[in-house]
C-alpha cells in the first residue's frame, strides 16, 4: 500500500502574530512571537519597548531571533502604530500604565522588559511600578537631555507638523536619514521614514514625555537587575545615564546605535540579550 503523507515538519522559526488588549486609552496593539514548539515556558516572557517616534513594528527582527525559546511581546505605545492615542498629551508614566494594563489583561507572573530611547524610560517606570513581576531590566539609548538639548525640543518638536505644500516632508526625511546605522540600505530608511510619518501629527508627544521625564529621581528607583547598552554611535544615548544606575552591568556595544537600531544589529543584541537574560 502507498504510505500515507508525513507527519509535517515543526516549525523552525516563531511565529509572529498580532493582537490587540483593552488598555486605559483604548485598545493596544501588540507583535506577538510564539516559539517554534509552541510552548510560552521556555524562558521568561520579554516585553519590548520601541523608540519614538517608531512603533513596535520596529523591533519584528529582534522578535524573529528573541522568540526561539520565549514568547515576545512588543506593543505599539498608545499613539503609535495600530495603538489608540491618549486624549491629552502623556507622561512617561502613562505610557507606562497603558502597557502595565497589558499586562494584567495577559495575567503575566514574571517578564523581562526591554526599551529602546523612548522605550527605555518606559521599560523603567514598568519595573518601578511592577517590581515583583519584572525580573530583568534592559535599557539602551536612555535619554537624559541637559537643559539646552530640551529647550531646543520645546522650540522645534519633530516629527514637524504637516504643511500643505509637503515642505515638512524633506527635513523629516533627512533626520531620519541622519540618524541610521551607518550603511543602513535605502529600503531600511524608506520604511522608518514611513512608520514615523503614519504615527500622525501628534508622533512628538512621545519624545517630549522622554525629555520631561525625572530621570535622576525616577532611574534610581530600579531594583532589577539592570543591563544598560551603549553605544558611541549617534542617537539620544546619553552617558548621563550611567551615572543615574551605577549598580547597573554596562556593555558597551559599538554596533548597536540608530533609529534602525532592531533592523541592522538584532543579531549582535540578541545574543547579549540571552547571556543576560538567563542569569
Amino acid at each position: 500500500m502507498p504510505k500515507g503523507p508525513g507527519k509535517p515538519a515543526p516549525p523552525s522559526a516563531p511565529r509572529v502574530r498580532r493582537g490587540y488588549f483593552e488598555s486605559r486609552y483604548g485598545q493596544l496593539h501588540v507583535h506577538n512571537a510564539i516559539p517554534p514548539g509552541g510552548g510560552f515556558d521556555e524562558g521568561t516572557s520579554l516585553i519590548c519597548l520601541h523608540a519614538t517616534p517608531r512603533s513596535g513594528a520596529s523591533v519584528l527582527p529582534l522578535l524573529g531571533l528573541m522568540g526561539m525559546d520565549r514568547s515576545v511581546y512588543a506593543p505599539d505605545l498608545p499613539g503609535f502604530g495600530q495603538s489608540d492615542p491618549p486624549p491629552a498629551r502623556p507622561a512617561i508614566s502613562d505610557y507606562a500604565s497603558a502597557v502595565g494594563d497589558f499586562c494584567t489583561s495577559m495575567r503575566f507572573r514574571k517578564l523581562d522588559v526591554l526599551g529602546y530611547q523612548t522605550g527605555a524610560l518606559v521599560a523603567a517606570e514598568l519595573a518601578i511600578a511592577l517590581p515583583e513581576v519584572v525580573q530583568r531590566v534592559v535599557l539602551m539609548g536612555v535619554p537624559v537631555p541637559d537643559e539646552a538639548e530640551g529647550d531646543q525640543f520645546r522650540r522645534e518638536p519633530w516629527p514637524a507638523a504637516p504643511v500643505a505644500d509637503g515642505g515638512h516632508l524633506l527635513p523629516e526625511w533627512n533626520r531620519v536619514r541622519e540618524s541610521v546605522h551607518e550603511g543602513a540600505a535605502l529600503e531600511v530608511i524608506a520604511s522608518g521614514f514611513a512608520d514615523m510619518l503614519g504615527n500622525g501629527p501628534q508622533a512628538w508627544w512621545g519624545t517630549h514625555a522622554a525629555l520631561q521625564y525625572p530621570a535622576a529621581e525616577r532611574l534610581r528607583l530600579l531594583t532589577q537587575p539592570t543591563l544598560l547598552i551603549r553605544s558611541r554611535g549617534r542617537g539620544m544615548d546619553s552617558p548621563r545615564a550611567r551615572d543615574l544606575l551605577p549598580k547597573a552591568r554596562v556593555v558597551e556595544q559599538a554596533d548597536v546605535y540608530g533609529s534602525d537600531l532592531f533592523e541592522s544589529a538584532a543579531t549582535p543584541l540578541s545574543g547579549v540579550l540571552r547571556e543576560f537574560l538567563r542569569g
